[in-house]
């Protein structure tokens, strides 16, 4: 039993999107817990739903997002209960986020001061001087100068603009800090310039930090423990130095396996793993829309209602049932999926067989359909 302090725990988190063809759901059902003074890091590609669970934490989402189901509890408290002007004491104060793009996130029409310091102001600070002060201490913290506090952000490389977010959430004095992919725009060797200050900051305040990121090497560097998310689903939690040295799931150890290493003897034998997703296989016969039936059903057979779905892998890692632990892939290896039809639509995808055992989805005329990947809830 784990007995370090819970500062964050968030409970089958599941969230979607309202769009014109249906309800997308891009977090699936998601768990895991970050202590205090630690480093959690979630990897995983594009797409597969981390910024939006990091959004969901500052309840910063956007207006056709929908939180289905779960909870986030910040210290005991439910942030999803919480009202928006109750949500705002603990945005900013107790939470802190730094984003993905600086200049994006840093109005160009402020001075570097009048954007750190403006959540003091918000928060009531009133005086000058206390405020200079404040603003030319975190500015020094993340390594730039106080001459910087009076320029704006077009003035400032890449670099620097991301240490000015870092400046922007520590002034606050948070307890946990949320940073979406904050080196994944910055070259290798800008990074450490905002990967060391957010770890010396660590250190010295004993923040807690959700760091996200697309580079596992710096997430081995700078992280404790390490979530992989794929297609919306938690799949692997584990230990930083754990995970890279015995993989469960799939989808892991193909992310492992892409990772380059400045070694051309090493790079000349090593073996890149493909990793197969589950693909959806019929329960019951049944005939689709176009006068083309399912496997083992007549084309005159009478049309049925959309019914269950049984998702199953290719394959499932060996030995995971013989190796207890803390850690284990979060994702079943059979789960049911209920209403595979694509929502608003009123159709039902026909099943192709690709290969003996496969069949993955395909639209009325027969044409591949991967655009339905994320559509079936």
């Amino acid at each position: 039993m784990d007995e370090r302090e819970k500062i964050l725990q968030v409970q089958n988190l599941t969230v979607s999107f309202r769009t014109n063809e249906g309800m997308v759901r891009a977090v699936r059902d998601i768990s895991f817990d970050l202590y205090k003074g630690e480093t959690l890091a979630i990897v995983g590609e594009s797409g597969s739903g981390k910024s939006v669970t990091a959004r969901s934490l500052m309840g910063i989402l956007a207006p056709n997002a929908v939180v289905d189901g779960g909870s986030i509890l910040y210290e005991d408290v439910d942030l999803l209960k919480l009202k928006e002007s109750e949500f705002h004491k603990y945005r900013g104060n107790k939470l802190g986020m730094i984003f993905q793009d600086p200049m994006a996130s840093l109005n160009p029409r402020m001075t570097i001061k009048e954007i750190i310091a403006e959540g003091l102001r918000i928060r009531g600070v009133k005086d000058e001087k206390q405020i200079d002060q404040q603003v030319f201490s975190v500015l020094e913290k993340v390594g730039l100068l106080r001459e910087h506090a009076n320029r704006y952000p077009h003035e400032f490389s890449g670099g620097q603009r991301q240490r000015i977010g870092v400046a922007r959430a520590i002034i606050m004095e948070p307890k946990m800090i949320i940073a979406d992919e904050p080196v994944s725009a910055l070259d290798v060797s800008i990074q450490t310039q905002v990967i060391n200050p957010l770890g010396a900051l660590r250190e010295e305040m004993g923040i807690s930090i959700l760091f996200i990121a697309h580079d596992l090497s710096v997430v081995k560097y700078f992280s404790d423990r390490i979530g992989v998310m794929y297609f919306g689903h938690l799949v692997e939690l584990a230990e930083s130095d754990e995970l890279f040295a015995r993989p469960l799931h799939g989808y892991t150890q193909s992310l492992l396996s892409a990772i380059p290493m400045p070694d051309p003897h090493y790079e000349k034998q090593r073996t890149r793993i493909i990793y197969q997703p589950p693909v959806y296989t019929p329960r019951r016969k049944r005939t689709w829309p176009c006068g083309r039936s399912s496997p083992g059903t007549s084309s005159a057979a009478p049309r049925q209602k959309p019914g269950n779905w049984e998702l199953r892998p290719h394959e499932a890692p060996s030995g995971e049932a013989d190796r207890p632990g803390l850690r284990r892939p979060a994702d079943a290896y059979q789960r049911s999926v209920p209403d595979a039809r694509v929502r608003g639509s009123g159709m039902v995808p026909h099943f192709e067989q690709r290969r003996p055992g496969a069949w993955v989805p395909a639209d009325r005329c027969g044409r591949d359909a991967a655009h339905l990947r994320g559509r079936a809830v």
